[in-house]
């Protein structure tokens, strides 16, 4: 898939705002300062379409996209902020629960995890969440350029053993991804494209 053209929609904290129509929407989504401005902006060719920064939790609203005129990206906050109060933790938390258990117009999620790290709880526990809704979801290994090919195939190699150790039958759907070299571009369009294909059909 080639990205013609990359649109800002709307941002809000409420799932009742979010666009009113049935256009297939791919949410992404990981813990703080995982990399995912980065990605999205890497995805789409767009040097600022989702805004970086240095400051974990930038994100703080639902974010909808709409790319080539027939789907929506839609860029959620993160979870496990460092430097927000436990209130406006819970609220975000609730949002974002709302969002994946409201949405009808989720296809799937992508759930971005920073490569250099072991398994890290709050990202096993979302990939739970998702898993015991039926939510399809696939993982997004980030920052992969910044690993050396044997440690990342012995990290990746680690969340199969957390994954499969507690409730999952098979390891999800993953890509394996660098902002900075665009690694895994082409992989993760292709699979929207052929989703949204299938969805036509």
């Amino acid at each position: 898939m080639k990205i013609k053209s990359a649109e800002f929609v709307v941002s809000n904290s409420e799932v009742a705002k979010c666009p009113n129509t049935m256009i297939p929407e791919y949410a992404f989504i990981g813990r703080s300062n995982v990399g995912k401005s980065s990605l999205i902006n890497m995805l789409t060719n767009r040097k600022s379409l989702a805004k970086t920064s240095g400051r974990p939790g930038k994100t703080q609203l639902i974010n909808h996209f709409l790319i080539n005129k027939n789907w929506h990206l839609v860029d959620l906050p993160g979870y496990g902020y460092a430097r927000v109060s436990k209130k406006d933790k819970k609220y975000f938390q609730k949002f974002i629960t709302d969002y994946f258990e409201k949405r009808r117009q989720l296809i799937s999620a992508f759930v971005l995890v920073d490569s250099r790290h072991e398994p890290q709880p709050i990202d096993t526990d979302f990939m739970e969440y998702l898993g015991a809704r039926q939510i399809p979801f696939s993982i997004i290994f980030t920052k992969t350029d910044k690993l050396k090919p044997n440690a990342l195939e012995r990290n990746i190699a680690q969340y199969k053993e957390a994954l499969l150790d507690t409730s999952w039958e098979e390891f999800p759907n993953y890509f394996v991804s660098s902002a900075t070299h665009k690694t895994g571009q082409e992989d993760i369009l292709d699979y929207i494209d052929k989703v949204n294909q299938n969805l036509a059909e």
